[in-house]
Order: C-alpha cells, then structure tokens, then sequence
C-alpha cells in the first residue's frame, strides 16, 4: 500500500484493519475518503448489534428521569454512554465520523459522567452527532442551548440580576473565537448577559424564562442589539451564536484545533490559514474543511507528526489484532473501560470544559509508556479482557510460515505496522527470545517447538506493539 494511502487510514480512523486496508487498495484512497464523509450510507450492522447491549444511551431526558425516580442522580446512563463511545470508536465501520464525533465531543465539553448532567449527557451526545457533519453555526446553537450545556457551565442558575458568566465565557474563549482575540471583560458581560433566561425546568429539559432575561443594550465583538424586550431573548441568542459561529477568530479556531487533530502538533500557518477560508466560504459547513485538510500538501507531508493518545492506542490494539466485542454481554466491554480510566483517557470524562489535549507532549510518562505497553500484552496475551472475542494469535502467522526468526518478526511487523521490522527491532526481539539453552539471531531457522510460535508468541506481538511505529497516528 502506497504511504500517502497508509497516512490518511491512520489518521481517518481509529487504526488500520486488514478489512480496512483491503477496502482502500480496491477502491483507491479518495473513493475511500469520499464514502467516509457519506456515514448515513455506510452500513454498520455489527456495530447497531452490539448497541443494543446498551439500551439507555437512547433514552430521551424524560425517560432517564422516569426510570431512575427512586434513584435520582444515578450515573448508570452516563457510564453505559462512556462504554457505547469506546464500542463506535472500535467496532464501527464510520470510521471518520466517529473520530470528528469525539472531536465535537472535546470541543463542547461536556464532562462525563458529571452529577449535573446525569439525566441529560446521553441526550447531548445525540445532538453531537446529528450535528457532526453539517454545518459549525448549526451544532454550536443546539450545544450551547442544550440542557446539558446550561447545566454544565451553569447558566441554568443565570439571572438578569446576577448573570453567571461561567457560559459566556466559555463561549468565547473556548467554544468560538478563542482567547487572545479581543474579547474584553464587557464582552464576556454581554455574552451572559445574551444567555440569561435559558435553563432547564423541572424536569430536566431546556427552558427559556423571558422573566429571568436580562433586557438593555448588548454588544460583543462587533454583534450588537438593543435587547429591548424579553420576550426577543430566544431570537437574539440563536443570532448571537451564529454571529460567532461565523467570526474570522471562530474559523481561525477551529481550522488550527482540526489541524492539531489531524496534521501535526505544531501545525503550518499556511494550512491553517487555507481552511479558515475554506470554512468561511462554506458558511461553516464542516464536510468542504475536511475535504482540503485531507488534500493538502501540508497533510500529505505530515507522517510522523501525530502521536495517538492512550485511547486512540488501546482501540487501535483492538482493531489490528481483529478483537471484537463478547458474543454476549459486556463484560469485556466493561473491562476496557477500566483499563482505559487507569490510563487516564477514558472517552469524554475530561473534568474541565476545554476538552482533552491533543499534543503528545501532555500524555508522555514513564507511567504512561508503561501502562500502554501492558495493555498491549494484556490484550495480545487474551489475559484482560478475557471476555473478548477474535481470531486466534496464531492467525497472524502467515503461511506457508516464514523460514527464520528474522523472517518471521519481519512478516508480522508488517502484518500489525504495515511496515518492515528494522534490523535492530528484529535482533531486540531475538534477544528477548534468547535463553540460557538457545541463542537466537534473525537467521535461525523456526522449528516446530520454537517458542516464538508458541508461549512466547503474545510477547514478539506487544513488543512490536510497544514499537513507535505503533504508537504514531
């Protein structure tokens, strides 16, 4: 496979698989592109399977409600959410889609689970994804005027007499235009003052009380309204948050956050400047931004400048070893929850509202490196998840088998990296296989007991997963 091909299956996705990288070299690396960017015509029939393990993330805010009146606050509907996310990011045949859903995801955070969103985050996710595709201005009203999104930043406490300005804030340094970029502290005023009145009722879903907004003249970066009546307040803040949705800062924003995510962490000026303009001619259609990142020169030049994070490493072991979700239950499922929260990167828990970092330089430590590597073996291993299903290791033998050990570490290299094992990873893994009774180098013949086709196979498989070229996106 061609390396321009191998560099966008990497980043497009959550990590090659065989069925993966046999569909791009049949159809050829645009056709590939073009049909992720079309998810509605993707079938996804083992992933809507296994989904329904996990009926709740359905339920609207009313049912959550309902079923849990004895047991208000429960935190089951958002740890089953946590749990069908990681099953997407691994299973799904949408493969782009889900990557920007967890980028939407981070960019509104909205943090889960989290007590005041426990009857609502599920609900939000919907509103993610519906909105994932289209158009920034379209996402960014249904986000921000969400239940989940009132509760989250507290606007739902908000007053014309005491405006909360957590929101407002946020809004603007986090979700639009960004810090740095003019805002003043009478703007930050303004824009809570422009989101007084919205909340949530008493059952949970988004209200808006024209007696709790606030009514005067507003102003914020360049937007202005006299705000003379209250009952105008709903219609002045869709307009508000489209006016910012469209800001040059707010196109500047997000075209610099998609090439941090997909380019490289120190991004080209060039390139982020192409896609501000991109995205500004597009009305903030999303689909056209992609479509010119993933065609850049910038893109096309970027291979080794992306590192995954732990998440993105543990589902990209899942798939290129061929694991699949339990034949029943979930108790595999359950398990790699918990294995990712020990590595502290458990999709959508992030605390803070600015969203998890996407530069390698916050996730390196020596407990970090560690806790991959034994997630690799764990997993190679069939240790944890035991639950788990997928092809036996040995399936990655090819046949006829390879004639050395060399040969043979060579042949899975490319089978698990999609590149050839290096003279010196292949002496390191002999090494590793050397014992007090056998010296083993590249050129010794495998025999039919050779321990690096038996007990010792899961261990030459996580070494090469704990490889570089594993870890890079």
């Amino acid at each position: 496979m061609d390396a321009q091909t191998l560099l966008l299956l990497r980043r497009a996705s959550y990590g090659p698989t065989p069925a993966l990288l046999a569909e791009a070299q049949r159809t050829g690396r645009q056709a590939w592109l073009d049909r992720q960017l079309e998810p509605a015509a993707i079938p996804d029939d083992y992933v809507t399977g296994v989904l329904r393990r996990f009926p709740r993330v359905q339920w609207p805010i009313a049912k959550v409600r309902a079923e849990y009146a004895d047991d208000f606050g429960s935190w089951d509907v958002m740890v089953e959410l946590t749990r069908a996310t990681l099953v997407r990011a691994a299973w799904s045949e949408r493969q782009l889609f889900e990557l920007m859903v967890e980028f939407w995801s981070n960019h509104l955070n909205v943090t889960c689970p989290s007590g005041d969103v426990w009857d609502s985050r599920a609900d939000y996710d919907k509103v993610v994804r519906q909105h994932t595709f289209g158009k920034f201005s379209d996402l960014l009203v249904a986000a921000s005027l969400h239940p989940a999104m009132q509760s989250y930043l507290d606007n739902a406490s908000s007053t014309k007499e005491h405006p909360n300005e957590n929101q407002g804030r946020e809004l603007l340094e986090l979700h639009t235009v960004g810090v740095g970029t003019g805002y003043t502290e009478d703007d930050v005023k303004n824009s809570a003052r422009i989101l007084t009145g919205f909340g949530t009722d008493g059952s949970g879903e988004a209200v808006y009380r024209a007696d709790r907004h606030f009514i005067g003249p507003v102003s914020v970066l360049g937007f202005s309204d006299p705000n003379s009546s209250a009952e105008g307040g709903q219609e002045l803040a869709v307009r508000y948050l489209e006016y910012l949705a469209r800001h040059e800062n707010t196109a500047r924003q997000l075209a610099t956050k998609l090439s941090l995510r997909f380019v490289s962490d120190n991004p080209p000026a060039s390139l982020i400047s192409r896609l501000t303009q991109v995205y500004l001619e597009n009305d903030t259609a999303i689909v056209p931004v992609l479509r010119a990142l993933f065609g850049s020169r910038e893109f096309a030049t970027s291979a080794g400048q992306k590192v995954r994070r732990p998440y993105e490493d543990l589902v990209a072991t899942l798939r290129i070893l061929g694991m699949k979700a339990d034949a029943k239950g979930i108790a595999g499922i359950e398990s790699l929850h918990w294995m990712i929260l020990d590595m502290g990167h458990a999709p959508l828990y992030w605390g803070p509202p600015n969203g998890y970092p996407d530069v390698a330089a916050a996730w390196q430590s020596p407990a970090g490196t560690l806790a991959r590597w034994n997630a690799h073996l764990d997993i190679a291993a069939r240790w944890w998840p035991k639950t788990l299903t997928g092809p036996a290791l040995t399936t990655l033998i090819p046949s006829p088998r390879p004639a050395t050990h060399g040969a043979l570490i060579n042949a899975l290299a490319e089978r698990l990296l999609q590149r050839k094992a290096t003279k010196a990873q292949q002496i390191a893994v002999c090494d590793f296989l050397t014992d007090e009774w056998h010296k083993i180098t590249p050129a010794t013949p495998i025999a039919k007991d050779s321990v690096i086709i038996g007990w010792r196979l899961p261990y030459v498989v996580s070494l090469l997963l704990d490889s570089p070229a594993h870890a890079l996106r």
